[in-house]
């Protein structure tokens, strides 16, 4: 597997940047495996689904950040699972924390979203876990799509588990709008679930028109990511992506 590019600020200000997305399952599994996971991928943004959201929620995820060497940007409880972490590398302009409309019967959705700045460059970001439900899905997509187009910036990136592959209606939806980072630039493997036997992708890593995917798939090769590790640590296989991002 080639070398997934570093994080880096160019000279013109541009920067690139690792964006791992990963849902985590509350860190019910092997905690340790997980951080180690995190950490070898080196990500500037963490966009985690499953963060913990019942007894003392904030401890286990700030204790997660802490292992990864990570900081907490924003989510958790307050989104019913979806989050932000990052390296210090990035400045957090401000973030937002959102409800989905309930569905009677299903688990209550949210986002967790945040503009967040690399050297010259301003971005948003969201991370997102949608619903099992294929039409309460694809009406989460659509909001996705209106929550980027609101943040009032040129660039922005959302990353999740979508509970759909690309060939559904939802991912379609999303990719009229958005680039599919994977399909953009493979890099290391596809399928991210399950961990023992993947064999379907539905977790990813979108941008929108502008910045540049320079790689992006399951770290499953990379130095310091063992097969050990990635079965451990949840139930979902991360995503790691770079991108460059123009500067503003």
């Amino acid at each position: 597997m080639p070398p997934l590019p570093n994080s880096r600020t160019e000279p013109d200000g541009s920067a690139v940047i690792r964006v791992l997305t990963y849902n985590i399952r509350s860190m019910r599994d092997d905690t340790a495996a997980l951080a180690r996971v995190i950490r070898a991928c080196e990500p500037d943004l963490v966009l985690v689904q499953e963060a913990p959201r019942f007894f003392r929620w904030r401890k286990k995820l700030a204790r997660l950040a802490r292992a990864a060497d990570l900081v907490i940007v924003t989510g958790g409880a307050t989104t019913t699972g979806p989050a932000i972490l990052s390296s210090l590398r990035a400045g957090v302009e401000r973030t937002e924390d959102i409800l989905l409309p309930p569905t009677p019967g299903l688990h209550r959705r949210g986002f967790a979203t945040a503009v967040v700045r690399f050297a010259g460059t301003r971005i948003g970001v969201l991370s997102c876990h949608l619903s099992l439900q294929k039409d309460e899905r694809h009406e989460q997509g659509g909001m996705l799509l209106d929550r980027l187009a609101g943040m009032g910036v040129e660039h922005a990136i959302a990353g999740g588990d979508l509970n759909e592959r690309p060939d559904g209606r939802t991912f379609r939806l999303l990719t009229e709008q958005l680039t599919d980072c994977r399909a953009a630039a493979p890099w290391g493997g596809e399928h991210t679930w399950t961990p023992a036997d993947p064999y379907q992708r539905i977790d990813a890593i979108f941008a929108t028109k502008g910045i540049e995917v320079l790689g992006c798939g399951v770290p499953d090769g990379l130095p310091g990511v063992t097969g050990t590790d990635l079965r451990a640590a949840t139930d979902h296989l991360p995503v790691l992506a770079a991108l460059r991002i123009p500067a503003g």
